[in-house]
């Protein structure tokens, strides 16, 4: 029995370390800084605005995106997340949060975390069409998950607002 265990440890640690870093390489790990280029500062205020998204500090998010995109407008990664800090302040944002949500997409067309929240905001702004056509889009993209989490926003059953649909840190 005791043997048993052993090797059913082992086994369960094994697919942890293994299943781990893809699991969490989806949404909020870093991603390469270019040092020593024009880029870096964009890229730090962009990480930097990161780390207070996910403290839900989404004005002083919002001030670091903002600043990274001053000084590297097309981060489109930048453009995503600073539409889900504008969209987490409030409807009053909506409209320019959607401005950053299709610059993202015009940026880098396979961006599927920029549907997933866009669709989500097209949902909270009423326009199922649209959101409906950000999830076909994602289905097209084969990104399951995050499709599978607007078809949820859309049919009303999502819980709270996660971060699925964040775009990752530079490293």
């Amino acid at each position: 029995m005791s043997r048993r265990r052993t090797w059913l440890y082992a086994l369960a640690w094994t697919g942890l370390v293994l299943i781990a870093p893809a699991a969490g390489a989806v949404e909020n790990d870093p991603l390469p800084v270019p040092k020593g280029t024009p880029r870096e500062h964009a890229v730090a205020a962009y990480n930097d605005g990161v780390k207070l998204m996910l403290d839900k500090q989404f004005a002083a998010a919002q001030q670091k995106f903002e600043e990274a995109l001053r000084l590297h407008n097309t981060l489109a990664e930048a453009h995503n997340n600073l539409a889900f800090s504008l969209r987490m302040q409030g409807a009053h944002n909506f409209d320019r949060a959607l401005k950053h949500y299709n610059r993202a997409l015009e940026l880098k067309p396979t961006l599927a975390q920029a549907y997933m929240y866009r669709g989500v905001l097209f949902t909270q702004m009423g326009d199922l069409a649209r959101a409906r056509a950000d999830y076909a889009k994602l289905l097209a993209l084969d990104d399951k998950d995050l499709a599978a989490k607007l078809e949820a926003a859309i049919a009303g059953n999502s819980g709270r607002d996660g971060y699925e649909g964040l775009a990752p840190q530079y490293e």
